[in-house]
């Protein structure tokens, strides 16, 4: 088959499968069989550009990050509803539409607890999408939105221009991930599925928010062009028929039926996907909305029951603390068992120190708990009057509970994270730094593989990883000695890095690559590193006194001394080649783009540091120089809009002979 029959072959097949997965979630293709094809219509892609096709799935991991999102007037205004906050009032909205219009049937649905944007279509093709904002004016978050898998980036019969609101929402077994990770990484948690949704959509990096696994129900439609309906569930059909992903919804006519329905939504909340906070009921009838018509501020067709947050009492019984992959002690409350919004909850995060102390949280206490975004339980305050006598102000310990090491404030002093170079808590981790690719780069070393190694207890320390044997990491592959051999290799070979890699992969906090290489520079070795004064090393430029204080605590550390040690036994390499050629450019910073032929992006920019200058991965005013490849792409149009000069491989190549 020809390349571009192929590409065309894999991208229907690749489409339609991402359909009934992410829309219908009735997946037909397994995972392994989706990512092999995309990989092979990647690699189609990457060798014939220009066969690539406009709505090829290889195109939803994000593109070039924003500097702002630009405005957005909404053709036809996103409008709110009126809350109402009991069955009374709710009745309430029915009878007065019923005494209005006669008979009225309502359409019943669950209020998405996300974000509301609208998405614009011409001629069949996605072209604009943008957050509701004040309903009249919103932020362009389009390429932000390409990266959500449910949304088609292409209509198949569509009107020539047709205007869809939906609500984005992060599913709550990805929200939970997402905030498992950010403790494992010492991050701020996000306090609920609609925070962290808001969060993602608004990153200028569309390749953050891609990493982020956003959804979408589609509940309305704005402007459809030469269409008309007649009622609300003739346009939910009509969207669906477009293969978007449509809000479920329910037509009733009685009150009894519609406050049984709003109860029942509540009810069953926790066997959605994602997070709601009420539901939604609104008049069928096209003709009859547009008799009733609007105020002010909200249609009169339309209301939203918002359903009140389930707060109970328990029993704090123990405070226990976890360290997380980055060393981050983490308070949580073990509580006495109680039932919130169909979930048994027994703990309950404390978050740091700051958070026990403003509430004075203490074991024996009776608090009242809830979950915060009906996700996360969370403790809203103590009941003094049920203080036990006994009870005693809780502080967090001075040394980790699990390798004792000291412990010390973060640099913003709402964290407590532990210092221990080798501590077990972190292994994982810092192991996963120091092999890494800017680190000392092992190939071969993933997570499968080390957290075998770590579990067969053969690694302790990233210093241990020199220490292997064939034997230890021979059984770790079905296909015999070749892989273990080539790891072995890759291990061996990664002695003789330059010490700046080392300085790096050591993982001391603030210390990333750029500041190994200015340490290595400036004193040459690892020894006289480890010796410097915290007034020695704030003479290197761009290390400030915050820095230099945890460089130099990280070497005064028992832990890292014997980590160091270890290396130094094993034959890693503590001496520095990198030696400033000249300055010919300092001050001067650059930007490589398109597949470059001459030399590799890594060795480039070495070459560019070792002459004074910096490599940046993105175009601005403050940039000298973008050096280009084949198929540059934006980068090379920015570079021309702002006025940037522009080399080709030859030219730069000739500016640093």
């Amino acid at each position: 088959m020809e390349p571009k029959e192929r590409i065309e072959a894999l991208t229907a097949l690749l489409k339609d499968a991402g359909y009934r997965y992410y829309v219908l979630d009735d997946p037909t293709m397994p995972d392994f069989e989706y990512d092999r094809l995309l990989r092979e219509l990647e690699e189609l892609e990457e060798a014939h550009p220009e066969l690539a096709l406009a709505d090829s799935p290889t195109k939803r991991v994000g593109g070039e990050a924003l500097s702002q999102f630009e405005k957005v007037v909404h053709p036809v205004p996103l409008m709110s509803l009126r809350d109402v906050f009991s069955m009374e009032e709710l009745n309430e909205f029915l009878e007065k539409v019923r005494s209005d219009m006669g008979e009225v049937s309502f359409s019943v649905e669950p209020k998405i607890d996300g974000l509301s944007v609208a998405l614009e279509y011409e001629n069949g093709v996605f072209v604009r999408g943008a957050t509701r904002g004040d309903g009249s004016v919103g932020e362009d978050v389009t390429e932000n939105l390409k990266t959500i898998q449910s949304i088609p980036m292409t209509l198949s019969n569509a009107p020539s221009r047709l205007i869809v609101r939906g609500e984005v929402f992060m599913p709550k077994k990805r929200f939970e991930k997402l905030n498992a990770q950010r403790e494992e990484n010492g991050e701020p948690l996000f306090a609920n599925p609609r925070n962290a949704a808001a969060g993602s959509l608004r990153q200028l990096d569309p390749k953050v928010a891609a990493k982020r696994g956003l959804d979408i129900y589609i509940f309305n439609v704005q402007l459809a062009e030469g269409v008309a309906f007649s009622s609300h569930s003739a346009s939910l059909d009509f969207l669906r028929d477009l293969k978007f992903k449509v809000i479920p919804h329910k037509l009733l006519s009685s009150p009894e039926d519609i406050d049984r329905e709003v109860a029942s939504i509540n009810e069953n909340r926790e066997k959605l996907i994602c997070d709601i906070d009420g539901a939604v009921i609104k008049v069928e009838s096209f003709s009859q909305r547009e008799a009733l018509g609007d105020t002010a501020k909200f249609p009169r067709w339309a209301v939203a029951y918002k359903y009140p947050p389930e707060i109970k009492p328990t029993v704090v019984e123990d405070i226990v603390v976890q360290v997380g992959r980055t060393g981050v002690l983490t308070p949580k409350a073990v509580v006495k068992p109680v039932r919130l919004a169909g979930t048994t909850v027994t703990n309950a995060t404390l978050h740091n120190q700051d958070f026990i102390t403003q509430r004075d949280i203490r074991v024996g206490d009776t608090v009242l708990i809830r979950k915060a975004g009906e996700i996360i339980p969370e403790i809203l305050e103590v009941d003094l009057s049920k203080r036990p006598k006994e009870t005693v102000p809780y502080h967090l310990p001075e040394t980790c509970p699990v390798c004792g090491a000291k412990v010390e404030q973060d640099e913003d002093g709402a964290f407590l994270r532990c210092t221990g170079a080798e501590c077990p808590a972190q292994l994982s981790r810092n192991i996963a730094h120091f092999v890494s690719r800017d680190a000392m780069d092992i190939d071969g070393l993933g997570t499968a593989i080390v957290e075998a190694l770590i579990g067969r207890g053969l690694i302790k320390s990233p210093a241990d990883i020199y220490y292997l044997t064939l034997e230890d990491v021979g059984s770790l592959w079905k296909s015999g000695t070749t892989a273990a051999k080539k790891l072995l290799a890759a291990i061996e070979a990664s002695k003789s890095q330059d010490v700046s890699r080392l300085i790096f992969a050591l993982g001391i906090r603030q210390v990333g690559a750029k500041t190994g290489k200015s340490l290595a520079s400036y004193f040459g070795s690892l020894d006289a590193l480890m010796e410097a004064s915290v007034e020695e090393l704030t003479q290197v430029p761009d290390i400030g006194e915050v820095t230099a204080e945890s460089i130099h605590n990280w070497f005064c550390q028992s832990q890292s001394r014997h980590m160091v040690e270890r290396l130094r036994q094993a034959g890693v390499n503590f001496q520095s080649t990198r030696v400033l050629t000249d300055d010919r450019f300092a001050g001067k910073t650059f930007v490589l783009t398109g597949a470059l032929s001459k030399f590799t992006r890594e060795a480039a920019t070495e070459k560019i540091e070792l002459l004074g200058g910096k490599a940046s991965g993105s175009v601005s005013k403050k940039t000298s120089f973008v050096v280009v490849g084949e198929n540059a792409g934006s980068k090379e149009r920015k570079a021309r809009e702002l006025g940037i000069p522009i080399l080709t491989e030859d030219e730069f190549l000739e500016m640093i002979k």
